[in-house]
């Protein structure tokens, strides 16, 4: 029989056959192509993305001639991202003319357009690219960004998929580009045809890489090993060297040397700083001077044509040529790499790759000739033809940094006799069917491939090449899908090779295959070859390839150019031109190629796959891995054949092939196995093309029933059940005529025959790795077979007994066995892994879950995924073993190993197990649930698993569904069936990847009049949803709305006196109207708080701004009052700053995430004059909210934004007369950079600031004209920028500036209070909270500086760079040398507050003490207390206490006792009451203040309560007789600012007891209430709806410093009064605002709800550890407070936020929309429902627990849940029919599952507890012919006795599993009756058994095996091993049995059989 395995000319047939036509080709024709430019504008934006927009459109239709129409280049490559799980496609990337298609498309969906581009120049070149972006410095991962890259002659144009277009300016001509793994490589075309230089100079590079199309292209390096020198790395530059390919993975290049003629392969990586400092070095200009020139020079030209309008100008016009070949110094330049070159050869060509150094004289001089000058002046020299002397300097520019390096890892072997052009064409890395990896290479001039295989190193870090083997081709082409490669022969045939082994021939139907024995020349066809055009060889091409021909393809350049070929394979071809033949292979993908014929046609074919089944896939994978390799390739090409050969079988035949396929190969003659002879055809094993069979007809018949009923499966398998439910008569089995029949014999001359016993436990662990597959049980029954014809040949009895246990009924039938002589069993393999006991993965998990000892489980890497998976989470999970899955694993698995290489998969699988994740855990089902997903498993891997299996997994996943982490990713949510969590986890995981663009709750819009009607207040935009559950009782929102629009003309209401004449009536109503407008135009801060962050802006439309209205309306005939009839005086620019104001409040509604690009910024732009302090406005707002970094030339680190500035300022139309314009939007600018980029330092910023403050300039600068207010600004802004750095330079000057006095001349005279606390604020932001730790700053004496300005004393020299600028004195001020407190003081004052912000200093604190003492007290201004108060307060933080005592104490005793006790003391004449009463209320404004601060947004009911109180007294004294004593002014302001510290307190609550103070205050519009009031009364307001109720206050140090800037408590007279403080400072405040709303929103409904939170606080020192609850939607306190929040069952499922272990994920939810996700438990109502929770779903259902169950009515189901299988189970199983009646019991069993499920929240449980019902239901009625649900049912059973589980119930909280507590006992019940009747009838059978006799026909095997199972009773085998019959006491059996693991419960059913005493044996009766 030997002859059988010979190997002969086979044949294999190629499928699904079409004709193809690049798509791009199909599309162009269509598309406009830049041909004229009407049809481009019509053209819609989605099918043609304009590139280059810029340029202009060059093309018109004479430019498009015939050839450049002809020249087309594609490109197909498999389909890359979208979901994994789409079926695999196709993406062509099309080149014609100046257009580029990217389409995509399949085999089964036509192709499609994804992306169009059309550039301004012929496209030379397009091509794929990844270029990897680090998303931060810190993070070392990469992100990969997929582009497009399009070459035009000057540039490159690279498209992302993610939508950034990039434009590179190419510096010089390219002739090829390269994608690398890092990015581009660039190829400079060297222009061959150039004269040589005359002296020799440093060579250019030639190569250049850029690794993000932002970055500057930059010289490859080489580095270069020789065998006796130091490694030596230098630019390539050799310019003989061409690129002919690269590849990602691995990263390597393969260039040609057109000198050598020889290829070389070399790694590409990332440049080492080691070799970057190499090359960069400079050596010293004596030794050699050109190295000094090379380098910067280069970089010079580089940078100075990256600078010019036409790239390429460099190398176009001034060539730089290499000195060509140079044998001055061959010991330098030598290759040293390959050994193989001869002396001669290095002395002939020694010329390296790398960047060759002659080595000169230091006195020799060189020339370089310059053929033609630069252009615009950048010659370098100033002559053409001059000499450059060692004196000329060089332009210094720092050289371009390399960032690839080149390692040559094989060059080619140089022949003497080759040709000069045998550069291969085609370049491809294949691997064949064992995973051995080739390089291959075609030489077209001598029709080979050379394949050149190579390996990786152990630790992945190298590529070894090996052997070179040809491979006589004429073209050739990778099929990557099935390791395989097709190669077009040079007669014209298509072969199929695996690596470099030959397969087959491939017969393409449909075309001629040529007759192999053709040997005479054919007569030249009469087509001239010249007019054949395919895109391999387009019509009018050169032949020499090495021209200077622009060609767009790289590959298609070189292919078919030399002359020899075109007449070689001519002369091949074999038959007449009129056939058409094979002419070339391309676009080879997964396993389809396209031929390209002789007559220019194309065909697409497809390769078949070596298997379809996913059975025989894994089982040849496992005898792949266990062969050795040269066998493995040789049997699976012979099933590759046998499988595929023409007519060869259907999918469904394939497992029967394969059995007899490999049986043949084992040995066996498969026609005199009963078994095999039955499978329905004979493989021919010299597969020749078989005929096709004729098929009988479709329709079928009655001999088909008979055949069915006859057959061995229906015997085996299906005949009880099917007969009962048929009522069928039993059919007889046929009688067995045959006589014995011969021994059968295996022939040992089979390929496979010494590896049978190999084979044979591989395909066992397949086995047992497909029974933990529901999905391939059938596929485990069909390797049965096989498995137990093996075992029976082998004298495996373990094995036998384990199949036949598994599958009793099936494998009782098969009594054939081979004999296998002891001669031949010496011959076989004997492999140390085959063991005597059957590795069962299921009896491993009931070891487990016994808590015996295991051994580990044998399973194949890569193959047996599920058993490594399983196997690991029992141990971890039920064995306890924390380190199961990382270093413990090898106590649990064992590795087959079949000696071969280590799988690169496994060793990467290995690498990411071993690597513990991160997360703390609490519980081992949390490291369980981890660690399945890290491993990749999902919910729906787990309904595959045997439900005995997955039960413990379920438990694990339940105990975290119950108590889950609130940080898990998204698969852990999604695998644990948590919905709300998953939603939260992908909104996290959305927000990482991009910020959100839209808002996190959708609303609907309001109805269109609602709409109109609103839309102009610009407050519609709050969160109407959120804010009614907020406030669900009121319309206080609506009324704060009310309050703050200014939108709409008020109501000027005068009562007409009759003694009042008509004018006078007039005046007096305009009078009123200006009262009013003082209000009004105070409004907009405060609105801007309301509104603050709550609009997503679309980018297509301006940003809403509401009008500024000062008109009004007077009744009763609504007539209109304007203020511009000119009957009273309006003051100038009166609303100059309320627009400013209106402008920021419409800015500031803009939320954080949104999309907000430059663009956008540039496009709200106003065009009116009028509305340019709006503008100026908006730009501050979108500072405060960090949109301003977003304008492009912010960012950039070289400009200092100035430009920009002052463009913006030039640009913005200004009111006549004024620059008032200018000076706003430098305002906003300013300030607005300066919060965005809040203590960052940045440079940039600082000097755009610095140009406004004269005391940073050097004094030598030019004097600027900068406004005062612009200063003031600038100023703060330095303080905001420098914010908490210390810096010290600017600390000093803003030290100085404090106290700056008036002058020179006339300069600085007015406003001058303003500009000094402007400069004591930023002071105090510089040194944030530092206190006594300035360092490096002593010198400065900061504190006594700042006292000194505080109390006042002699001037200090004015010291620093700007002394000179104040030698002469003010014209208009005389303040001599002493320090004006009034100026100096507030800022003074406030620095100190801000460095010693909460530090506790009490020496510094005393300073700002109160004066006790009427002397001191007359010294100071009663404003200044409340200012020295607060300071005081805020360091001394720890002390403020919310009672109106600790406000009191802060109050002189002088003040008490004459103030407040005036009633019982009589008051001295010396003193005067005005100053105390005054100083009275200003030091218990500051101290209310100071309160306000300290609980700020913490809604403190203390602090609230006493603030209230003293607003209340403020309120009554302002009504009373003494508000003349302190006076109206100075009451006001102290009530403002308490309402504000009330305001600060309450901030984000919407309290309604200060919204009825703010309103109180809002209808006083006449007397002393001034602009000012308004502005304070309305901030209240403004932060009392803060953010609409989203926002509340921070109390961090920098929140402070905003808000002592923004609440500064000097509010201004009138609405243009900036002279103490600058009005737009007012707006700082948003910088202290945080989110801190968390909004439960429900994850079915997405709609916002209320739920129950407990929250719990931190232990500190005022209270002890305290937990609250709070029904949210609600504020939380500041995060720092806080150790844990947790959503309270019973209503929502339970979910705790650990803040103690870090903030960031509440921090990350707030910050986004403050949404949390919540889940309604099954039955449950929302709390909006049900307030009271009287109306659960589950009450009415309470007596469901009792028999009557079928009270639960399937109707119902829909209340609990809305899933669509568990509705479809109650609908079909549940409700009771007419032909149901008998099956009431079922229909009762099935409502009480599915009602358990449901309310137990556990639906996935259904399916478990219908597979225990019918398996103990067909147990029942015998009916078992397999017994795998029984060993599933054992297993739970088994895990419900095991220890952990029984531990878990002993605590009080524990639950059990998630079966039903009846359910399971009524279930085992019941199995265990059964078995025991049948134990009662036919022990007998029992006993032959365990004496291991043979069955007789009438034994019933089946229940045996069901028996065995159920009770873990070991093989006979085992129990053989023990003396167990006769004699003997329980006691002994009990200790026997334990040893072999059976159950004791088990035992006491044998006992009586083992302790029988005679015949009459004492059975157990049933029921016992």
């Amino acid at each position: 029989m030997s002859n059988v395995y010979e190997e002969r000319a086979t044949m294999i047939a190629a499928g699904e056959l079409q004709s193809f036509v690049p798509f791009g080709r199909e599309h162009c024709k269509n598309h406009p192509n830049a041909v004229n430019l009407q049809l481009r504008q019509l053209q819609p934006a989605s099918e043609l993305w304009s590139s280059d927009g810029a340029a202009g459109l060059v093309g018109s239709l004479q430019e498009v001639t015939l050839q450049e129409r002809e020249r087309e280049w594609w490109h197909l490559r498999k389909g890359v991202g979208g979901d994994s799980s789409e079926a695999e496609y196709e993406e062509e990337l099309y080149a014609a003319g100046n257009a580029v298609i990217w389409s995509r498309g399949s085999k089964s969906q036509a192709s499609d357009v994804y992306k169009a581009f059309t550039v301004d120049s012929p496209v030379q070149q397009a091509l794929w690219c990844n270029f990897g972006v680090r998303q931060n410095k810190k993070d070392e991962q990469e992100v990969v960004e997929q582009t497009v890259c399009i070459v035009q002659s000057t540039c490159v144009n690279i498209h992302s998929m993610s939508g950034k277009d990039f434009i590179s300016p190419l510096p010089f001509q390219v002739s090829t580009l390269w994608p690398t793994k890092f990015g581009l490589l660039f190829e400079r075309r060297n222009p061959a045809s150039d004269g040589l230089m005359s002296p020799p100079r440093e060579p250019l590079p030639t190569i250049f890489s850029m690794l993000h199309p932002l970055d500057e292209i930059a010289p490859l390096v080489c580095r270069s090993t020789g065998l006796f020198e130091a490694p030596r790395v230098q630019y390539v530059s050799d310019s003989s060297l061409r690129i002919v390919f690269s590849c990602c993975e691995p990263s390597v290049i393969m260039t040609y040397d057109i000198v050598q003629c020889t290829h070389t392969v070399w790694a590409l990586r990332k440049v080492t700083t080691e070799e970057q400092s190499m090359v960069l070095k400079r050596p010293e200009q004596v030794t050699m001077p050109l190295n000094l020139l090379a380098p910067s020079f280069f970089s010079t030209q580089l940078r100075n044509v990256s600078k010019m309008d036409s790239p390429g100008s460099l190398f176009h016009s001034y060539s730089l040529h290499s000195q060509g070949r140079m044998t001055s110094s061959p010991g330098l330049h030598a290759r040293t790499h390959s050994p193989t070159i001869s002396n001669m050869a290095a002395l002939s060509r020694a010329h390296s790759p790398g960047m060759a150094t002659p080595s000169f004289s230091g006195t020799q001089r060189f020339n370089i000739s310059c053929h033609s000058p630069l252009p615009r002046g950048h010659s370098l020299l100033a002559s053409p033809n001059s000499t450059l002397n060692d004196s000329v300097v060089l332009p210094e520019t720092e050289p371009i940094v390399p960032e690839l390096c080149i390692e040559q890892l094989w060059a080619e072997n140089p022949s003497s006799c080759r040709e000069k052009s045998c550069q291969a064409s085609k370049v491809f890395i294949t691997s064949d069917l064992c995973e051995t990896k080739f390089l291959c290479f075609l030489v077209e001039s001598h029709q080979q491939l050379r394949c050149v295989k190579f390996i990786e190193s152990n630790d992945l870090s190298q590529l070894i090449f090996v052997s070179v083997t040809t491979i006589p081709a004429k073209d050739a082409a990778p099929l990557e899908n099935i390791d395989a490669m097709l190669v077009l022969e040079a007669n014209g045939s298509l072969v199929l090779y695996t690596g470099v082994s030959r397969v087959s021939k491939v017969f393409v139907p449909g075309l001629l295959a040529p007759s192999l024995g053709l040997s005479n020349p054919m007569p030249h066809p009469s087509i001239p070859m010249d007019s054949i055009s395919t895109p391999a060889k387009p019509i009018g091409r050169h032949l020499s390839c090495l021209e200077e021909v622009v060609m767009p393809s790289p590959v298609s350049e070189l292919r078919g150019s030399s002359k020899h070929h075109e007449s070689s394979w001519l002369e091949d071809c074999t038959f007449q031109h009129a056939l058409p033949y094979i002419h070339a292979l391309r676009d080879p993908v997964h396993n389809r190629v396209t031929l390209e014929l002789s007559n220019g046609t194309m065909l697409r074919i497809t390769i078949p796959e070596i298997a379809t089944s996913e059975l025989v896939k894994k089982c040849l994978q496992a005898v792949k891995f266990i062969l050795p390799k040269e066998t493995a390739a040789k049997v699976l090409i012979k099933w590759y054949n046998i499988y595929n050969a023409p007519g060869g079988p259907s999918a469904h035949l394939e497992w029967s092939l394969f059995v007899t396929c490999f049986m043949t190969l084992m040995g066996y003659n498969t026609d005199r196995l009963a078994w095999t002879r039955n499978l329905d055809f004979e493989v021919p094993l010299s597969p020749v093309i078989a005929p096709k069979k004729a098929r009988p007809s479709e329709m079928g018949s009655d001999d088909d029933w008979e055949y069915q009923q006859c057959s061995e499966y229906h015997r085996q398998v299906e005949s009880r059940a099917l007969r009962s439910a048929l009522r069928l008569q039993p059919v007889e089995a046929p009688p067995c005529s045959e006589d014995p029949p011969a021994p059968l014999w295996l022939d040992p001359a089979a390929p496979l025959f010494p590896h049978v016993p190999a084979i044979f436990f591989v395909l066992h662990l397949v086995y047992e790795e497909l029974k933990l597959d529901n999905l391939m049980r059938r596929g485990a029954r069909s390797l049965v077979e096989l498995l137990q014809q093996l075992a029976r040949d082998l004298q495996l009895e373990e094995y036998i007994d384990l199949y036949w246990r598994d599958y009793p009924s099936f494998i009782k039938t098969f009594k054939e066995a081979c004999v296998i002589d002891r001669a031949q069993m010496e011959q076989m393999n004997q492999p140390a892994f085959l063991a005597a006991e059957p590795p069962s993965v299921f009896r491993w998990f009931s070891s487990c879950l016994r808590g015996e000892e295991v051994s580990p489980f044998p399973y194949l890497p890569g193959i047996c995924k599920r058993t490594k998976l399983l196997v690991l989470s029992f141990a971890l999970y039920i064995v306890g073993n924390d380190n199961a899955v990382c270093s413990d694993t090898s106590k649990y698995l064992s590795k087959v190993t079949a000696g071969q290489k280590k799988n690169v998969n496994e060793m990467a699988l290995r690498r990411q197990s071993s690597v513990k994740p991160s997360t703390p855990y609490c519980s081992l089902a949390e490291k369980l649930v981890i660690w399945l997903t890290s491993a990749g498993f999902t919910l729906k891997d787990l309904d595959s698993v045997p439900f005995g299996v997955a039960l413990p997994i379920r438990d694990a996943i339940y105990q975290c569904r119950e108590q889950p982490c609130s940080d898990w990713s998204e698969d852990v949510c999604l695998l644990i069936g948590r919905q709300d969590l998953t939603k939260q986890a992908h909104k996290v995981t959305l927000a990482k990847g991009k910020s959100m663009v839209g808002p996190g709750l959708t609303l609907d819009a309001p109805a269109a009049s609602e709409a109109a009607e609103e839309e102009e207040d610009g407050m519609n935009d709050v969160n109407q949803e959120v804010t009614a559950l907020i406030w669900s009782q009121d319309l206080r929102v609506q009324e704060a709305r009310r309050l703050l629009q200014s939108s709409r003309p008020v109501r000027v209401n005068v009562v007409h006196l009759p003694e009042v004449s008509d004018h006078e009536y007039i005046e007096e109503k305009e009078n009123k109207l200006l009262q009013l407008c003082q209000r009004t135009m105070a409004l907009p801060v405060g609105r801007g708080l309301f509104t603050l962050f709550s609009y997503h802006p679309v980018p297509t439309e301006p940003l809403p701004v509401p009008k500024l209205n000062l008109t009004g309306r007077a009744p009763p005939r609504n007539t209109m009052v304007d203020l511009n009839s000119g009957n009273i005086d309006v003051p100038p620019n009166m609303t100059g700053w309320s627009s400013f104001h209106n402008g920021v409040a419409a800015g500031l509604k803009i939320a954080p995430a949104s999309q907000v690009e430059s663009a956008w910024i540039a496009y709200n732009k106003p065009k009116s004059a009028e509305l340019a302090n709006e503008y100026a406005g908006f730009l501050m707002a979108l500072g405060l909210n960090g949109h301003l970094t977003k304008l492009a030339t912010l960012n950039t680190p070289h400009q200092t934004g100035h430009c920009y500035l002052t463009k913006v300022i030039h640009d913005c139309p200004a009111p006549p007369l004024t620059s008032q314009g200018h000076e706003m939007t430098s305002i906003g600018l300013l300030l607005g950079v300066s919060a965005a980029k809040l203590g960052t330092m940045n440079m940039s910023i600082t000097r755009l600031l610095s140009i406004h403050i004269p005391a940073l300039l050097p004094p030598t600068s030019t004097e600027l004209d900068v406004p005062h207010n612009v200063q003031v600004a600038a100023v703060v802004g330095i303080g905001l920028v420098y914010q908490g750095t210390g810096h010290r330079h600017n600390a000093e000057v803003l030290l100085a500036e404090i106290g700056r006095p008036p002058g020179p001349e006339m300069e600085y005279c007015t406003d001058r209070e303003s500009y000094s606390l402007a400069a004591g604020l930023a002071l105090g932001m510089v040194c944030l909270g530092h206190g006594s730790n300035l360092i490096g700053m002593t010198d400065l004496n900061v504190p006594e500086q700042l006292y000194q300005y505080m109390v006042g004393g002699h001037r200090r020299a004015h010291a620093g760079i700007n002394r000179e600028k104040h030698k002469s004195p003010s014209y208009q001020i005389k303040e001599g040398d002493t320090i004006n407190v009034d100026v100096t003081c507030p800022g003074a004052t406030l620095a100190l507050a801000m460095i010693y912000l909460k530090t506790n200093n009490r020496s510094i604190a005393d300073w700002l003490q109160a004066p006790d003492t009427m002397f001191l007290l007359d010294f100071i201004k009663p404003e200044f207390l409340l200012l020295r108060t607060l300071a005081r307060c805020l360091i001394m933080w720890d002390e403020i206490l919310p009672n109106s005592d600790w406000i009191n104490s802060n109050v002189p005793q002088i003040i008490q006792e004459n103030v407040v006790f005036q009633e019982e003391v009589p008051v001295s004449e010396d003193l005067n009451m005005e100053t105390l009463a005054q100083a009275h209320d200003y030091i218990i404004a500051g101290a209310c203040m100071a309160v306000g601060f300290r609980f700020a947004g913490s809604a403190n009911s203390d602090a609230f309560d006493c603030l209230y109180k003293f607003a209340r007294t403020f309120m009554q004294c302002l009504t009373a007789t003494t508000a003349t004593v302190t006076g109206h002014y100075n009451l006001q302001t102290c009530l403002s600012m308490v309402l504000l510290a009330i305001s600060m307190v309450m901030a984000g609550s919407g309290n309604l007891r200060v919204l009825q103070l703010c309103r109180f205050l809002h209808k006083r519009t006449s007397g002393e209430m001034n602009y000012g009031f308004h502005m304070a009364h309305h901030m209240a307001l403004g932060l009392l709806f803060l953010g609409g109720g989203r926002y509340t206050l921070s109390t961090s140090n920098s929140a402070l410093a905003a808000l002592l800037c923004a609440l500064y408590p000097h509010f201004p007279a009138h609405s243009t009064d900036n002279r103490y403080h600058l009005q737009a400072l007012r707006h700082l405040a948003v910088l202290a605002a945080e989110p801190r709303l968390l909004v439960p929103v429900d994850v079915d409904t997405c709609k916002p709800c209320y739920a129950l939170l407990e929250v719990t606080y931190k232990e500190t020192q005022w209270y002890e550890e305290t937990t609250v609850e709070l029904m949210a939607p609600t504020m939380l306190p500041e995060l720092h407070l806080l150790k844990q929040i947790r959503v309270k069952g019973p209503r929502y499922w339970e979910l705790a936020i650990d803040i103690s272990r870090g903030t960031q994920h509440l921090q990350s939810i707030l910050n986004r929309d403050g949404v949390l996700y919540v889940k309604l438990r099954a039955g449950q109502l929302p709390y909006k429902d049900d307030p009271r929770g009287w109306k659960s779903l589950l009450a009415p259902n309470v007596n469901n627990r009792n028999p009557e169950v079928r009270t639960f009515k399937p109707e119902a189901i829909s209340t609990f849940t809305s899933d669509a299988a568990l509705v479809s189970f109650a609908e079909y199983f549940c409700k009771p029919a007419e032909n149901m009646k008998h099956k009431q019991d079922t229909l009762a069993l099935f409502s009480a599952i599915l009602y358990e499920c449901v309310t137990q929240e556990n639906p996935e449980m259904l399916p478990t507890y219908i597979a225990i019902d019918q398996a103990v239901r067909s147990l029942e009625r015998g009916e078992m012919s397999e017994t795998f649900a029984l060993g599933q049912i054992a297993l739970v059973l088994e895990l419900c006795e095991s220890r952990g589980l029984q531990e878990r119930l002993r605590r009080p909280e524990g639950r059990g599993l998630l079966l039903s507590s009846e359910f399971l006992p009524v279930m085992k019940c019941s199995a265990d009756n059964t078995l025991d009747r049948w134990l009662y009838d036919n022990s007998y059978v029992l006993r032959a058994y365990m004496s291991r006799k043979a069955y007789t026909k009438d034994m019933e095997t089946n229940m045996l095996a069901c028996f065995l199972v159920y009770h873990s009773i070991p093989s006979a085998g085992k129990m053989s091993g023990t003396d167990m019959e006769g004699g003997g006491s329980f006691p002994e059996l009990l200790l026997m049995f334990t040893q072999l693991g059976v159950p004791v419960r088990s035992l006491l059913r044998l006992a009586p059989l083992l302790l029988r005493s005679g015949d009459g044996a004492a059975i157990i009766p049933p029921g016992l």
